[in-house]
């Protein structure tokens, strides 16, 4: 579905370029086990029987590749997606982050929408709109909104936290509000704890964005980039993304303006199927003569 806006035309003349192959350096695990299962076919999931290859998207399990060929990616945040029912289950990309980041990733049928304690934790719905934010406006964000909800707390509760904030700060080398903040602010080492996506064709996306439950959330939008997805919605940008690589371009992003961190592929295997399966497919195309 699409995650980021059209991008802007700077007017500037430029000379033309060979297109870069996508999905380039990436540090990804190998893809041996996959290419084996892709030469022996199709198998029967082991749960509900289904004829799959790699993994089953109803069951999110490993069909015909053993786990220990599989990188496990561990994610700074909890990621909830939310998908349309109408969405065929075998087309969405939202599965990939679900069995590479099990521990982290949860998958919602609408009207299923997961219940936020918006006190304990920050909560954003990834979403472009005309209130979205970009993601290095997080920390900022809620460094603000923290001291808002200080203001209505106790003064024996704001001192605990300062002290516990100030203890944090000491101790590690975590981002957290600037100091002028960090009297009100809330205890939090990570700006956000939660991120919503919705997986969904773009024509669909009204029914679940409008409703009430996910009105309160902020939004975030993220900057332009070009989707690699083979099955590229007709008629819409090319900047409308793939649902997993909409999560791999916020992680991206927020490891290196929320966290504060250099980037050095830490979630780069979020693609691990879908780089694989852009290869594959690629090459089916060139010799078919289709591209």
């Amino acid at each position: 579905m699409a995650h980021s806006p059209p991008p802007h035309q700077d007017g500037r003349l430029k000379q033309p370029e060979r297109a870069e192959p996508p999905l380039q350096g990436l540090i990804l695990a190998p893809h041996g086990a996959l290419e084996s299962a892709q030469s022996a076919g199709r198998m029967k999931c082991p749960v509900c029987s289904g004829s799959r290859m790699f993994f089953c998207y109803s069951c999110c399990c490993l069909v015909g590749v053993s786990p220990e060929h599989v990188p496990t990616v561990k994610l700074p945040v909890k990621i909830d997606i939310i998908k349309h029912p109408n969405e065929t289950d075998g087309k969405s990309t939202a599965i990939h982050a679900k069995i590479l980041a099990p521990d982290d990733v949860s998958i919602y049928t609408y009207p299923c929408i997961p219940e936020f304690d918006r006190q304990e934790q920050n909560v954003v719905l990834v979403f472009p709109g005309p209130d979205a934010m970009a993601v290095e406006e997080l920390a900022s964000y809620f460094c603000k909104a923290g001291v808002k909800k200080g203001v209505e707390s106790p003064a024996e509760e704001r001192r605990a936290k300062k002290l516990k904030i100030e203890e944090q700060t000491e101790n590690s080398h975590t981002h957290t509000c600037p100091p002028e903040h960090t009297d009100d602010s809330q205890n939090h080492t990570c700006p956000v704890q939660r991120v919503i996506f919705i997986d969904s064709t773009w024509n669909q996306t009204t029914r679940i964005i409008t409703d009430e439950r996910l009105q309160a959330l902020p939004q975030v939008e993220l900057k332009s980039r070009k989707t690699c997805f083979w099955r590229h919605q007709r008629g819409s940008p090319d900047t409308y993304l793939a649902t997993i690589e909409a999560i791999y371009y916020f992680l991206k992003d927020f490891h290196i303006h929320c966290l504060e961190r250099e980037y050095n592929g830490e979630y780069d295997n979020l693609l691990f199927f879908y780089s694989f399966l852009h290869k594959l497919i690629s090459k089916a195309k060139k010799e078919a003569g289709k591209s």
